[in-house]
């Protein structure tokens, strides 16, 4: 029976495991998924795209003729203004002027494009130009955004179990160092001897078994022994069985007997982990400071991996970057010569969304808690002060 029982627990912990890693493995795929089919779509419709020179590109080149024609043998004399001609012409000069759109709308540039876009980092290098690439944009963000804020309100429910659990751990540590410190080695020793001394003082009586019970009854002693061990041992499997074995449910009964109600009962506890996404968040108590710091190392080894294919970008760079990209900020005045490398560096750039976002989450808690202190403040003075009228 043993044996038999083993694998059968093992199958049922293994299924319990799967129900409670399926929805945050859903989410994690669905957005995968997304952005791949995003990558598809705006490489096909973006990278097909005819380039028309137009007007502006057409005027640049002329102005460039002409600056070429006219200038002289004699540099020394006309260098500035040639160079004031020439930095206001390149001014003027667009990007898409000089690059192919099969070179540029790669499937990987596509992909990195699209985790810009859901993520609302948007750096502004890379857009779409062709009204088709802009509609879709605006429709693949409509819901790409939503989607990636929930696998980060999920993911964020699992960092801050982590970071509350760890905190907490760290706290009892530290307690226990700090009460060991205080406490001496005499006065330890005194009060464990103490303990020891009343300890031996008292008389512990043991309770009745249940041999010396059934034989001071008349009725037990009467019988022969073999019948009288006989029923001992059923008394006995009867007090056992009643201590021990579990009060079955009807409900069990029929989950066990009827595998569609077992699905049923399966899906129920999915639907109910759908619906605990964010709790652990909200829950979430440790000091901002912590999180600052968390942030700040995190950057910093980034920062520190970075410059080893970006070779434009040194440690300081590196952390700007990293920064203005975790906050979805996205100047775009920092561009990668590499970008499919960064985008293997997508789950960094997740995972650190999500401390980010949990940092502003307890920086928003905060906030809420000193402005109610500064309004009951403020409240306080001014409620007018109880006039007492002799009687």
């Amino acid at each position: 029976m043993a044996s038999t029982s083993q694998p059968l627990r093992g199958k049922r912990a293994c299924k319990k495991i799967f129900w409670a890693v399926f929805p945050h493995a859903c989410f994690i795929l669905s957005l995968v998924i997304y952005a791949f089919l995003g990558a598809l779509m705006f490489s096909h419709i973006e990278g097909n795209r005819k380039v028309n020179l137009s007007e502006e590109y057409r005027k640049f080149l002329q102005n460039l003729w002409y600056i070429s024609r006219n200038l002289s043998d004699n540099m020394t004399e006309n260098e500035e203004i040639f160079k004031e001609k020439i930095h206001a012409l390149l001014n003027t000069a667009e990007r898409d002027w000089f690059v192919n759109p099969k070179d540029k709308w790669t499937f990987f540039g596509s992909l990195f494009f699209c985790c810009t876009v859901f993520t609302t980092v948007g750096y502004g290098n890379t857009y779409p130009v062709t009204r088709t690439g802009k509609y879709l944009c605006m429709l693949y963000a409509f819901f790409g955004i939503p989607l990636m804020f929930l696998v980060l309100t999920d993911m964020g429910d699992i960092l801050a179990t982590v970071l509350s659990k760890s905190y907490n751990e760290f706290r009892k540590l530290q307690s226990k160092i700090l009460a060991s410190k205080l406490c001496s080695g005499s006065t330890c020793n005194r009060g464990d001897e103490l303990k020891s001394r009343a300890q031996s003082k008292v008389v512990i009586k043991e309770p009745l078994t249940i041999m010396e019970v059934l034989k001071s009854q008349p009725g037990v002693k009467r019988k022969p022994i073999k019948y009288r061990n006989a029923e001992i041992f059923e008394m006995l499997i009867a007090r056992e069985n009643e201590h021990t074995k579990p009060a079955r449910n009807k409900s069990i009964e029929r989950w066990s007997s009827c595998p569609e109600l077992a699905r049923g009962k399966a899906m129920s506890r999915v639907i109910e982990n759908f619906d605990k996404i964010g709790k652990q968040l909200e829950k979430l108590d440790v000091p901002i400071v912590l999180m600052v710091l968390v942030i700040f190392v995190y950057i910093s080894c980034a920062a520190a991996i970075l410059p080893n294919w970006e070779t434009r970008l040194d440690f300081q760079e590196a952390f700007y970057f990293c920064f203005i990209t975790l906050t979805t900020i996205g100047f775009g005045d920092t561009q990668l010569e590499h970008p499919k490398f960064f985008l293997f560096f997508s789950l960094y750039i997740i995972i650190g969304m999500e401390i980010v976002f949990i940092a502003f989450k307890l920086g928003q808690d905060r906030l809420i808690v000193l402005y109610k202190k500064v309004i009951s403040f403020c409240g306080e003075k001014k409620m007018p002060s109880k006039k007492v009228y002799p009687k």
